[in-house]
């Protein structure tokens, strides 16, 4: 019975990410100045500096900064489990603390992407970025999973990290491919496909 509740419950984000996905690349192909993504999560001590440093090596190349800032509380340090689960991946997060978002990081970010769909209205809610300036990691991933949310995986396993980190470098990759793609791309052509 456990079973089928759990599937239910899924069935949702698996129909629906086909469609988030679309939308989440009709966002990125509106022809804008893009010169700085901010990368957001809760804490901002696990994905978002992870994600961050991903979307950073891709995107350094087109003259994209990234950075990256969480909901809750500053100077804080990444747990063990996750700078060796970044490391294993090639990301040093061991000098990382965390930096909590502020008005100004977001008006300035030219794309913020959260952890969650939570995470995007309560960025929205706070202040005031615009849909069309604002995507959820997940929505990029080219593997439909069972929920939207990245996980956050603070005080789990290394298991945990290093599924997490898996999920996070697969949707940054695809993002900053479809980022790079649409600064290569002249203006007239903006189908997201």
């Amino acid at each position: 019975m456990g079973s089928l509740l759990t599937a239910v419950r899924q069935a949702p984000d698996l129909v629906l990410h086909q469609l988030r996905r679309y939308a989440a690349q009709v966002v990125i192909a509106r022809p804008h100045e893009l010169s700085s993504v901010l990368v957001v999560c809760r804490g901002n001590v696990c994905c978002s500096p992870f994600a961050a440093v991903m979307l950073g090596r891709w995107l350094a190349r087109a003259g994209i900064d990234v950075h990256s800032a969480g909901l809750v509380g500053p100077g804080r340090r990444s747990p063990p489990e996750a700078i060796l689960a970044a490391s294993r991946r090639g990301v040093n997060l061991s000098t990382h603390r965390s930096r909590t978002l502020t008005s100004e990081m977001v008006a300035t970010a030219g794309l913020v992407v959260a952890m969650d769909a939570a995470q995007a209205r309560e960025i929205r809610r706070r202040f005031g970025k615009p849909a069309s300036q604002l995507v959820v990691l997940s929505d990029f991933d080219p593997t439909a999973a069972a929920s939207r949310v990245i996980d956050d995986p603070f005080g789990q396993s290394a298991s945990a990290y290093d599924r997490v980190y898996a999920r996070i470098e697969r949707c940054s990759a695809e993002l900053a491919e479809r980022l790079l793609r649409q600064r290569l791309r002249p203006e007239s052509c903006s189908d997201p496909g």
